[in-house]
This record gives C-alpha cells, structure tokens and sequence, in this order.
C-alpha cells in the first residue's frame, strides 16, 4: 500500500496519501515500525490485517517521482502491479469522498503517471482520496 505525496511537503492535501498511511499505521498497531529504506528511497513499515501481510510504503520524493520507489519495493518485495495499492488525492472529488478504481489512466495525476511509468502496468488498484479544488 503507498501513499503518494511530496515527501517534504507533508501535510497538504495533495499528500493525503501519507496521512491515510500514517493513519492505517496507527490502526494496525504499527506506527512506531515506520523505517527508512535506503533500497526503495521511502519509509516503510510491515503490517498484518485478515492474516495479509502489509507493505506499507511512504515514497521519499517529489510526486512526479513517487513511481520510483513503488517500482524498488515492488522489485525488492516481490510484487506485481496487481498486489499494489495506490493512496493518493483526487481534486475531481469533494473534499473527504472516496473511491476505488481498478486499473485505468492517470487522470492527470503526476503520481500515478509515475508509478505507471515506473511500473510499466496500469493495474494497480486505486484509493482516491477527494481533496477538493481551492
């Protein structure tokens, strides 16, 4: 599970998808288990949910590059574009609104159009996160 942002701008809306995973940490009892992986360029903690064992992935990067490191742990870990899920904001939805989809574009999303690139796949499932327009 990664959660797409810019890394240095923590906090914003367009890095919802870091506070969703800091939030599932919490939740999975595993905040304090968050660790900088040098190998991936991200933070990363492992969780368990319904017997599932978890990747969860914060990229160290600016959006645009946030497929870099989703593509090394994927590499490192052993997943396929299918096993990964993406978290990240949406500004087409209100603020709060959710959705899931499965696969598909970009839709304009500088951190999906990377993950897709970096992964040469768009079957990744997912999460948006509605952040609003200002």
């Amino acid at each position: 599970v990664a959660g797409l942002g810019n890394y240095g701008l923590r906090g914003t809306r367009h890095s919802v998808g870091m506070a969703v995973l800091d939030r599932l940490a919490r939740q999975l009892a595993v905040a304090e288990g968050w660790r900088a992986d040098r190998q991936c360029c991200a933070d990363v903690a492992l969780a368990t949910a319904r017997s599932l064992e978890l990747l969860l992935l914060k990229p160290r990067r600016f959006m645009n590059l946030n497929g870099l490191s989703v593509a090394s742990a994927a590499e490192i870990y052993n997943l396929r574009p299918e096993d990964i899920y993406l978290v990240h904001d949406d500004l087409d939805k209100a603020l709060g609104k959710v959705a899931i989809k499965l696969g598909g574009s970009a839709r304009g999303h500088n951190g999906v159009r990377s993950c897709i690139s970096a992964l040469h796949s768009n079957e990744m499932t997912r999460l948006r996160v509605g952040i609003g327009r200002p």
